[in-house]
């Protein structure tokens, strides 16, 4: 195990322990479990483990990975992509599922906050783990969902969140935002689109 996915599973641990520990004992342990987590973790980010705790503490209940839906669009051949005001590099419209929203939903939503398109997601092309596909570490562990959507409506309107948005041919794209997504789920997602198969599953 990396020691991103171990000092991850420290902190699910620690978390889910302080959820339902009664004993005040085992409660300092858990809360030292989540220090030592902060401490591996620090190693790798430039946050303190200070910060890091302090992120971690504000975490509840029992621990689960988060999820991350997006939305993969064609026109003409050429993908949808916006470049993301973060750290200026480009991926897929997507974000966060919301509690209450069903995954498609999530896509759907996300595309039109981020492009102004109404879309249909009509096809799930693959569920990834994050840790398993070279992404830059993260504090907690993550799925994403990748959608196949069918454009409904909307103009193309830059958001908040982003810097640019555009349509680019899938062998000349622009400099990708690696935290959020990285090129095999790319090729791979558009390759499932095209020719069919079974959806990519970690």
């Amino acid at each position: 195990m990396n020691p991103i996915a171990l000092a991850q599973k420290l902190q699910a641990l620690a978390q889910s322990g302080l959820t339902f520990s009664q004993d005040k004992f085992d409660i300092e342990r858990y809360q030292q479990l989540r220090a030592l987590a902060a401490q591996l973790m620090a190693e790798h980010f430039s946050a303190t483990p200070d910060q890091l705790e302090a992120s971690f503490s504000q975490q509840q209940g029992y621990a689960t990975p988060k999820v991350d839906s997006r939305g993969l669009i064609l026109r003409d051949g050429k993908l949808l992509m916006v470049r993301e005001a973060e750290d200026g590099g480009w991926s897929l419209p997507g974000g966060w599922v919301d509690v209450g929203d069903a995954p498609r939903q999530a896509a759907e939503r996300e595309v039109r906050e981020e492009t102004g398109l109404e879309v249909r997601a009509t096809r799930l092309l693959g569920v990834w783990d994050r840790n398993q596909h070279g992404h830059p570490p993260h504090p907690f562990h993550i799925y994403k969902l990748i959608f196949l959507c069918e454009e409904q409506g909307g103009e193309l309107a830059i958001s908040h969140e982003s810097l640019d948005i555009g349509f680019f041919a899938p062998d000349n794209l622009p400099p990708l935002s690696l935290t959020r997504i990285v090129p095999l789920q790319i090729e791979t997602s558009l390759r499932i689109a095209l020719e069919g198969g079974e959806p990519w599953c970690d």
